[in-house]
């Protein structure tokens, strides 16, 4: 490989506090080269050997983030949750540096602007959207939730009494509802992919996808 190419399976992380080990750990075990600057030496010193490559420097230094070579990541995580000061810095670096894909942590909603401002592409913010995904959880309908940042969800819930020994043709779902009954999984048997003539019962999971506000409407049904 020739110096400053880059290779897909490569994965820069800034910060190795718990969401930041989380991710360059969880990427490992996927089959990732992670390669992570931490500010901290104890904690650099205590992730040797169980990451790719452990550099231990101040990503919010631009000579550091040019010295790990950044540029040649195809992404980079900065999961930075101790400053928000330190947070923005690295990501600066980062987009200077000419990183495609930059996931940053926002601790904040005014840092996740500041973030977005800056050119940072995907932006997470853990706390909020786990709050959000217990809220939908708790007491209702809802066994699993996923919600993307264009307001689109995708769901696993019980089915609605109307689902309920028809199919879904017959129950018209997409029609009534503007969603789609993605699969349905029967107890003890495997996934399978919901067809119009695909029958639910009472003991189905139904996968369903479409607009968060439309999966609420058909979850607040009986």
């Amino acid at each position: 490989m020739g110096k400053g190419s880059r290779t897909d399976d490569e994965v820069l992380v800034i910060g190795l506090g718990r969401f930041g080990a989380a991710a360059a750990l969880e990427l490992r075990r996927l089959g990732h080269k992670v390669t992570v600057i931490e500010k901290d030496g104890f904690l650099a010193e205590k992730f040797l050997g169980r990451i790719s490559q452990v550099v231990h420097g101040d990503a919010s230094d631009a000579g550091v983030i040019r010295d790990a070579k950044a540029g040649r990541f195809p992404i980079a995580v900065v999961a930075i949750g101790s400053s928000v000061e330190a947070s923005v810095l690295a990501a600066a670096n980062l987009v200077d540096a000419g990183v495609p894909a930059i996931w940053a942590k926002a601790l904040s909603p005014e840092h996740a602007r500041i973030l977005d401002r800056i050119g940072v592409h995907h932006i997470v913010r853990p706390e909020a959207d786990t709050g959000r995904r217990v809220a939908h959880l708790v007491g209702g309908r809802m066994q699993d939730y996923i919600e993307f940042d264009d307001g689109f969800a995708i769901v696993k819930m019980r089915p609605p009494t109307e689902t309920i020994g028809f199919t879904l043709e017959q129950s018209q779902v997409r029609s009534k509802y503007g969603v789609t009954v993605v699969g349905v999984k029967a107890p003890g048997e495997d996934f399978t992919y919901a067809v119009p003539s695909t029958k639910v019962s009472a003991h189905d999971t139904l996968i369903v996808s479409g607009p968060t506000t439309l999966i609420e409407r058909l979850a607040a049904r009986p």
